[in-house]
């Protein structure tokens, strides 16, 4: 059975459970997906099954080749499978992939938040704000030793880019399906933003 699902990021809602607590929840429109090309251990090296999601009418040459007698699809993922018996190639699947309870694995592109301080992207405290402190209130302050190393290491929290990298988050639990509408409620929050592209994967994890 295939283990993931592509769909799109709606926004963020809350609802209350059986014993009447607040659960903040994310509206996920998951599928429908087509199996578009399969993996096997004899050719590959592995199992796995590319899925294919989200219709369009542009597709270069090499895409119309590759798709060929299978709908125009715009994003294709690899997600693992458990056995290739039951999945074949032009095969269409959606959210009656998930039940309430499951727990799965959420894959996107965080908000990009362009150059950032060191205060914003690491959270450090920034300097004194007063004893002659006129500029150093956000600065990161000392990066480096003296003589000895006489160099900055590598991987020093620093100011620069941040946001607008692949982001997963683990173990989230399916709250609500709607197949009809193919939509999918999950506790917690998903990177990303709105209408923002989503791969869902069934955890192999215990929480």
């Amino acid at each position: 059975m295939i283990r993931g699902l592509l769909g799109r990021k709606l926004g963020m809602t809350r609802a209350f459970d059986d014993t009447g607590t607040m659960v903040a929840l994310t509206l996920v429109q998951a599928g429908p997906c087509w199996v578009t090309q399969l993996r096997t251990p004899e050719r590959d090296g592995y199992t796995a099954a590319q899925i294919g999601y989200e219709e369009t009418k542009r597709l270069t040459r090499p895409e119309q080749g590759h798709l060929k007698n299978l709908p125009k699809l715009r994003h294709l993922r690899e997600v693992p499978v458990d056995t290739l018996d039951d999945v074949t190639v032009g095969a269409k699947f959606d959210v009656g992939l998930l039940r309430p309870g499951d727990r799965v694995d959420v894959t996107g592109t965080s908000k990009g938040r362009g150059f950032a301080g060191v205060v914003k992207r690491h959270g450090f405290g920034g300097g004194p704000k007063t004893h002659g402190q006129s500029d150093r209130h956000r600065a990161p302050g000392s990066v480096g030793s003296g003589t000895t190393p006489g160099r900055v290491f590598k991987g020093m929290r620093m100011a620069g880019h941040m946001g607008n990298e692949r982001v997963t988050v683990k173990n989230l639990r399916v709250v609500q399906v709607d197949p009809e509408r193919h939509l999918v409620a999950l506790e917690g929050a998903v990177p990303g933003g709105r209408n923002g592209l989503l791969l869902l994967r069934k955890s192999r994890e215990t929480p």
